[in-house]
């Protein structure tokens, strides 16, 4: 019986005439942290958006928990469980912090708990309280990128898939970033995460797969001492 959490098959997305992937497969255990690495433009985005259900699957088929989710509705796929930290974080400038986070629990009905919950991504993220009601658009590029993680959680992800968090940050943020992702974790949250930072991201991986050109060419469980990936991502 298979117990991912979940499954990737043959998976191909195109846009127009331009082969974005080709069949990708791969799994996601329940509890595991597993990374995608790859150069830009490999296509590790595009699986992120796929499983989202924001780019349309050409062929293959995703499966979240044993359901098809291939032909889903992103809303239905948020509903389901699954939550996307997009690249480029992706707040909306003009609202608050606080409309921010309230955006991310727009499909729940319990409000007592969401009010609750915000309080507790505050509690995680103190500068947000600090500007909880100055417009998301003022705050900086480390802080928005709290942001779109704090609104990704009040979704109450299952799977979070972050999609190049640290993308744009200065070092010191790099590391609380990354800091972030393994308290996440920690706390029972699966993550998919696609992260140009190799070295980082295979250090709290429990597994990895390397995108190129579209496809999946190397995976497995100790990749940061392959000495493929060393030469190609890890600058040794």
């Amino acid at each position: 019986m298979n117990t991912s959490l979940l499954e990737v098959k043959t998976l191909a997305v195109a846009y127009g005439k331009i082969q974005a992937i080709r069949d990708v497969s791969f799994e996601v255990q329940p509890g595991q942290i597993v990374t995608l690495i790859g150069a830009n433009g490999a296509g590790k985005s595009t699986i992120l958006n796929a499983i989202s259900g924001l780019a349309r699957a050409q062929s293959g088929q995703i499966l979240f928990d044993g359901k098809d989710i291939t032909r889903w509705s992103p809303d239905r796929i948020v509903a389901a469980g699954i939550v996307q930290v997009p690249e480029g974080r992706e707040i909306l400038a003009r609202l608050t912090v606080q409309e921010n986070l309230e955006l991310g629990a727009y499909l729940r009905r319990d409000g007592a708990q969401v009010r609750h919950d915000i309080d507790t991504v505050i509690a995680r993220f103190p500068i947000l309280g600090q500007f909880r009601t100055m417009r998301a658009g003022s705050l900086s590029g480390g802080q928005q990128q709290m942001l779109a993680i704090g609104r990704a959680l009040l979704a109450k992800p299952r799977l979070l898939l972050m999609d190049e968090p640290s993308l744009g940050l200065a070092p010191q943020l790099i590391t609380q970033v990354f800091e972030i992702i393994r308290a996440i974790h920690a706390e029972g949250t699966t993550i998919l995460l696609v992260e140009q930072n190799a070295l980082k991201a295979l250090r709290i991986a429990n597994d990895a797969y390397v995108i190129e050109t579209g496809r999946v060419m190397l995976h497995g469980t100790d990749l940061i001492n392959n000495d493929q990936v060393r030469k190609a991502y890890l600058g040794r």
